[in-house]
Parts: structure tokens; C-alpha cells; sequence
């Protein structure tokens, strides 16, 4: 494929800056603080963005050099970010859920000599790991609230360093275009750290040129525009973040809004209501269930109401999913269905001026897109990886295969091993893994992506995930069972949060299960269940009996052997802090197996 140019740049770093010259006054970034929105043009991100590069530049960064951030997401990541690409440097996002062990081993790795916290919280955790760091020279803290009294010459605040670059700038008014039409293409510009499932994290090394490409086929794919709204909630440090908010958001010239806090993040979407919408599959199931959940509570007449609008959503869909026009009678229906409901809904859930919703990251339930769907909203999945930079198989408006993770993006190639293990080619896959050479040779084979997942490809070219190749159960009985399909159904119960089924040389299937605490809590309040903590809860008769209730649902839609006997209640509550969870909230298989071993032997 020929050099990728968007709007006549073959860099990230010259896009940023011509937008910040072509769009001075346009908002580019909305960011709300305590409960009020306030904006930033495109000239104030590429003032501050520049401000922050010659900040580092003042204090010796170089081209090439590593600067790691650590922070939910917000301006001053964004700002920071771009200072960094700016200025020929690597950013490298951390996880504010990462242990301070996770976070020596990053800096190590990486060889971060510039460090960006967020918080005290994030900065105790540098500090705890600071003498065993020896490349870190420098760290920098975005909200200094409880630090007044806090000085340590290794440190300074994020003001500070805007301050320090500003006159910085004054003093070298040529440097930051200098530096910017110094870029090239295959620069290394993020280090995007994999989880490390079967080894250590692994930083995979994103260019110039790949996450350009995947900005451009992200446009080409669905359109976005300079009137375009988005939520930001996604944390920076995954690939999905980055590519939307920061460099998609720079190819369109949109508007992404952040939110206060990520417990903020259901109202501050029905305040902003965005008109393109990407999230990972546990957003959209807890969408599912708030609606679920509200439904128990209707009137008799509501729930008809509901079932009735939903159905004549759902024939409505089997049209527009594939690019037809609904026949004149039933578009009638629809339109009165849609007036007295389905738009309430869709209000509720602040979705109503989407143009489209897009799910990756993680397998979701078809029977969940069909809803959305339901709803008069597309929903399209799409499916990649790190090491490809974003996405390499699409669903698009006209060519939609619910079920399916779409056909390649324009450029990219999607084939299969004869193990059938999906391999990716194209200008959207990453030179290697940081320092990794024998991981790097192992997984990127003459230009082909190993990806770890099996699949299959249809007559049409529609791509269909079955599973990891590391995760697919044999039972005792020698059947091959791929356990997400099974795991989806699950979670899409209001009650069930995650699950991870059991089986692998076993003779029959299991599962560990993580209760929707929300949800869960509410029923046993409606239904006088006493309990005195999450813990208590889900031991309660109850709570087992109403989730085996739910198993029993799912275990009717799959054959004998491939129905779960029993089940367990991971008892403890869990965030993202902890080793099961990943960033995302989704159950780490190789773990949780692991940890729970005593309880899976429970049920055999």
C-alpha cells in the first residue's frame, strides 16, 4: 500500500499542528469539572501540547525518548501526549489501576526517562519504586490537590512545566515546527503495553504511519465529522482510547468530551448525548440490564408496551441491517412504536443522536447488537488487536453480518493458518514488541500477524472469532468446546456481570461466576433477602438460586454436552486494582482458573 496522507501529512505530529493552525477557535476537547463543561479550541491543545514539548526539551528530552503517563483519562494526558509526539518523543500509557510493581516494571522496560502522574495516588506509586527505576530522571503531576507542601527535586508539577516551556518556546520560537516536519513515518510514537497473560506485558510499538493509517480507515469506515460528538471514558492507555479520542478525533476534527469521573459517565452522556459512540461489550451489557432491571419494576401495560415496541423494532431491523428500505406498512408501526418507546429508551440511555455504535475489544453476545438494533440504533462490530493498531475487520452500514466481526478495512489482509488462526497483513500492523525479539519473531511471521484467535471466514469474506486457541475447552469426552460463546450468553443476564466456564479435560462443564452487584443487591432488597455485605449476598440461597435460574435460561439455547451442571460465586468484590480484572473489567481466564482452583474442584 502506498504512504498513508490525511489532508496532505504523513504524520501524526504534522496532522495535530494543522489542525491547531486550520481550526483555532473550533472546540476540540470539553472536559467536565465539578459539573460544569468547559471547552478547549484546537489552538488551546496545540498551545498547551506545545508548551509541554518544550518543557520537556528545556529539561533534555531527546527524539526517541520514552515518557510514560499514568492517569485516567483527561486533558492534561491528551496535552502531555501530544507534547511528547511533538517533539520526536514515545509516549507510553500506564494504567491507574497498575501496582507500583507493574508500574517499576513498565518504567524499566520501556526505559521511561519522563514520568507523568496524575495524582498523589499515582505519584506514591512511582515514588515506592523510584530507586529501583535508574533511567527515570523526572517526574511531572497533573492535580496537585493535597501535594501544597510537597517538594522533591525529582518532581514538578504539570503547571509548572507548561510555565517552564512556555518560556522555553519564547526563547526558540522555530524549534516546535522544527521538530514537528522533522517526523517521519516510521518513527516509533506510543508503546502500548499487552497484557501479560503468558509472560511479562509486552510494549508494542506503534509508528507514525500505522496510527495514521488506522485514523484514515477509521473514517473511511463509518465517517466522522467535525460536528461529531464523542464521550471519552476509555482509559488512554488502551489502543481503543488512544484511537478514538485522541488521533480519529484529530483526522475529523470532532469534539471529544471527558468526563468528570468514570462513575459519572452514564449521566454525563445524557448530558452530552454523542452522535458516534465506541465502547467495550461490558458498557453495553450494563445498558441492557439498566433497561432490564427498570422493566421489572413497570406496570403491566408498560412491559406490553415494551415487548410490543421491541418486536416491531426487531422486524424493522431485519431491513435496515442489510441496507433495505422497511416496506411501507410496517415503517408506519415503527414510527408510532418508536414515538411512544423505543426513542424513550434510546433518550434514557443517551444514545438518541447517535448515527451508529461500535463494540470491540472483548466477545459480545449477538443477541445484544440485535437489541441495539431493536432500539433504531446500528450497532456494528468490529475486531483487531494492539499489534495491529486498532481494527482490521469491519461491520459497515450495507454490509453487516450480526454474529460476524465483519470483513478486512481497506488495505488490510485477514487470513487463516491452516490451524485456523486468523492472520492479519497491512499497513495497520506494529513493527514488533519493545526489547522482545524472540516474542517478536514468534508472533509477526513473513509481515503476518499471529493473533491467537481462531476463526473462520465465510464465502463472503465475513471474519467469525470461535475463540482464543489457548481457551477452547476438550472436555473427557474429547468435544471441543469454545467457551465465549457460552460466557456471552451468560453475561447477558441483568444478574451475571462476567463468568468464566470450566471444563478443559473434565467430564462435564462448569462455570465461575461474578454477580452484577448493582443489580443483585436491588433484587435481594425487593425480595426482604437479609444480607450484611457482598460477600454475605452472595451466599445467600436466594441470589444461588436466582442465578441458577439464569444458567438454566442460557443452558436451553446450547446442546447437552455443552450445558453448565454446576456453578460458583466469586464472593469477593472486584475492580480493576485486582489481578482477575483486566483494565476493561473482564475476567482473565488463565487467573482466575488459578486462583479459584479450590472452588472449581468444588464441582467435580
Amino acid at each position: 500500500m502506498d504512504q498513508v496522507v490525511v489532508d496532505g501529512c504523513s504524520t501524526i505530529s504534522q496532522l495535530f499542528w494543522k489542525r491547531a493552525q486550520g481550526y483555532p477557535e473550533k472546540v476540540a476537547l470539553r472536559e467536565k469539572d465539578f459539573g460544569i463543561w468547559n471547552e478547549y479550541t484546537w489552538n488551546d491543545y496545540g498551545r498547551f501540547a506545545r508548551y509541554a514539548g518544550h518543557g520537556l526539551r528545556a529539561l533534555g528530552m531527546q527524539r526517541g525518548d520514552r515518557c510514560s503517563i499514568a492517569s485516567e483519562v483527561n486533558k492534561e494526558w491528551m496535552f502531555a501526549d501530544l507534547g511528547v509526539i511533538g517533539m520526536g518523543g514515545v509516549t507510553n500509557g500506564v494504567y491507574p489501576t497498575d501496582a507500583a510493581s507493574q508500574v517499576e516494571y513498565l518504567v524499566n522496560d520501556s526505559g521511561t526517562r519522563f514520568y507523568f502522574a496524575e495524582d498523589e495516588e499515582q505519584l506514591d506509586k512511582v515514588l515506592e519504586v523510584r530507586e529501583k527505576t535508574p533511567t527515570l530522571e523526572k517526574i511531572f503531576i497533573f492535580d496537585m490537590e493535597g501535594l501544597r507542601n510537597f517538594s522533591d527535586e525529582q518532581c514538578m508539577s504539570f503547571d509548572d512545566l507548561l510555565e517552564l516551556g512556555k518560556q522555553h518556546a519564547e526563547d526558540h520560537p522555530d524549534l516546535w515546527e522544527r521538530e514537528i516536519n522533522a517526523a517521519r513515518p516510521d518513527d516509533l510514537m506510543v508503546l502500548t503495553y499487552t497484557s501479560g497473560t503468558t509472560g511479562p506485558p509486552k510494549g508494542a510499538m506503534i509508528t507514525q504511519a500505522n496510527m495514521l493509517y488506522m485514523s484514515k480507515s477509521l473514517q473511511d469506515v463509518y465517517g466522522v465529522y467535525p460536528e461529531d460528538e464523542q464521550l471519552g471514558f476509555l482509559p488512554l492507555a488502551h489502543v481503543a482510547g488512544r484511537m478514538f479520542y485522541t488521533f480519529m478525533a484529530m483526522e475529523s476534527c470532532s469534539v471529544v468530551n471527558l468526563v468528570e469521573e468514570l462513575e459519572t459517565a452514564t449521566i454525563d452522556q445524557q448530558e452530552i448525548s454523542p452522535t458516534v459512540h465506541f465502547a467495550v461489550p461490558r458498557v453495553w451489557e450494563k445498558m441492557y440490564s439498566q433497561i432490564t432491571i427498570k422493566l421489572k419494576e413497570a406496570t403491566a401495560i408498560g412491559r406490553w408496551s415494551y415487548d410490543w415496541a421491541l418486536a416491531v423494532g426487531e422486524k424493522a431491523a431485519a431491513y435496515t441491517k442489510v441496507g433495505e428500505t422497511v416496506p411501507a406498512g410496517l415503517n408506519v408501526v415503527h414510527r408510532v412504536a418508536d414515538f411512544l418507546v423505543l426513542k424513550n429508551i434510546r433518550i434514557l440511555l443517551g444514545i438518541d443522536k447517535c448515527r451508529w455504535l461500535s463494540t470491540a475489544a472483548a466477545p459480545i453476545a449477538p443477541d445484544l447488537i440485535d437489541w441495539f438494533w431493536a432500539l433504531g440504533k446500528p450497532m456494528y462490530e468490529v475486531y483487531g488487536q494492539t499489534e495491529c493498531s486498532g481494527i482490521a475487520t469491519a461491520n459497515l452500514p450495507g454490509a453487516n453480518r450480526v454474529g460476524s466481526v465483519g470483513r478486512s478495512t481497506d488495505g488490510m489482509e485477514v487470513a487463516l493458518s491452516e490451524q485456523g488462526e486468523i492472520l492479519i497483513k497491512g499497513p495497520g500492523v506494529i513493527k514488533g514488541y519493545w526489547n522482545k525479539p524472540e516474542k517478536t519473531a514468534e508472533t509477526f511471521v513473513q509481515g503476518w500477524l499471529h493473533t491467537g484467535d481462531v476463526g473462520r471466514i465465510d464465502d463472503d469474506g465475513f471474519v467469525y472469532i470461535v475463540d482464543r486457541m489457548k481457551d477452547i475447552i476438550i472436555t473427557a469426552g474429547g468435544k471441543n468446546i469454545t467457551p465465549s460463546e457460552i460466557e456471552n450468553q451468560l453475561k447477558f443476564s441483568p444478574f451475571i456481570s462476567d463468568a468464566v466456564v470450566v471444563g478443559d479435560r473434565k467430564p462435564f462443564l462448569t462455570s465461575l461466576i461474578m454477580i452484577d452487584h448493582e443489580n443483585v443487591e436491588k433484587f435481594a432488597q425487593d425480595n426482604d433477602v437479609p444480607f450484611t455485605n457482598y460477600t454475605s449476598l452472595c451466599h445467600t440461597q436466594a441470589v444461588q438460586d436466582l442465578i441458577w435460574s439464569e444458567i438454566e435460561q442460557v443452558n436451553t439455547k446450547f446442546a447437552r454436552v455443552e450445558t453448565i451442571k454446576k456453578f460458583r460465586l466469586i464472593d469477593q468484590l472486584l475492580d480493576p486494582e485486582d489481578e482477575e480484572l483486566t483494565p476493561t473489567m473482564k475476567l482473565k481466564r488463565k487467573v482466575v482458573n488459578e486462583k479459584y482452583i479450590d472452588l472449581i474442584n468444588q464441582m467435580y
